[in-house]
């Protein structure tokens, strides 16, 4: 632990924004597994897989925005999740 109290308050405002971090890009990962989940399923649901997608889309943004994750990485999975999804859609088809 530092000695200076600046830095001190410095490493416990880090502790929390990285706890935070963590926090939203594990929920980001659960819509991602959802929205996975729902247009792999068995019987497929173009209304119940579009829905999952759009708010795993709308978490990874989310994450970008507040740069937890690069813009970059936003735009790869959300375009692999809509890749699959639409893989999935013209199969059903």
């Amino acid at each position: 632990m530092p000695n200076i109290k600046s830095v001190k308050k410095d490493v416990i405002k880090s502790r929390k924004n990285h706890l935070r971090n963590v926090a939203a890009k594990s929920a980001m990962k659960t819509f991602i597994k959802k929205a996975r989940l729902a247009v792999d399923a068995h019987e497929f649901d173009a209304a119940a897989s579009t829905e999952a997608v759009r708010i795993a889309c709308k978490a990874v943004d989310k994450t970008a925005e507040r740069g937890i994750i690069h813009r970059n990485q936003a735009s790869r999975r959300k375009s692999r999740l809509m890749k699959r999804a639409n893989k999935a859609a013209a199969a059903a088809v």
